[in-house]
């Protein structure tokens, strides 16, 4: 599965609660380099809205390390992409600060106005990965109070993530729109 399609099923496991009915459009969007998120979500939405034309929403998350002053941010991706699983377990797993904050931003767009969500939700980043690797970094994040990975816990991640959290948010204002 691609990274994409663990999200879009994230996304329906959480919303389907909530009637929103998700259809995934499959469309490539530049992101903007930047480690300021709000302004990232904003233009993807903006770009994403201008090339579908219908309400929508896009989803960015990303890891602040703690040891590196909420790095990497808006540019998880890139840091992840460079060091994968192993190396950021070797690096920030063993040290004696491993305090990390995982944030879900949505950004919601209208075609008048861009709303954004956010959930998020403390963990420490594992000495080694552990379970399926295939999730981006789920394989590395403990989340506080767990002793288990993302990836070790399952669909057990979608009750407690910032995702879920986000996505809460979000569907709380579509249900105050009617």
């Amino acid at each position: 599965m691609s990274r994409n399609e663990f999200k879009i099923q994230e996304v329906r496991s959480i919303l389907e609660k909530s009637g929103v009915e998700i259809v995934p459009v499959d469309s490539k969007i530049e992101e903007i380099q930047t480690d300021d998120v709000e302004k990232l979500v904003k233009d993807k939405c903006i770009k994403a809205f201008q090339k579908i034309g219908r309400p929508l929403f896009v989803e960015h998350t990303g890891l602040y390390i703690n040891a590196l002053n909420g790095f990497p941010a808006g540019l998880t991706q890139v840091f992840w992409d460079t060091l994968e699983a192993d190396r950021v377990s070797d690096i920030f797993g063993k040290m004696a600060d491993t305090a990390v904050m995982a944030k879900t931003r949505i950004g919601y767009c209208d075609g008048k106005k861009v709303i954004q969500f956010e959930g998020r939700i403390s963990g420490k980043i594992a000495p080694e990965p552990r379970g399926n690797r295939a999730f981006q970094w789920d394989c590395i994040f403990i989340p506080d109070g767990y002793g288990e990975t993302f990836a070790e816990l399952g669909d057990k991640k979608n009750q407690i993530s910032m995702r879920k959290l986000a996505l809460e948010e979000f569907g709380a204002y579509l249900g105050g729109q009617s």
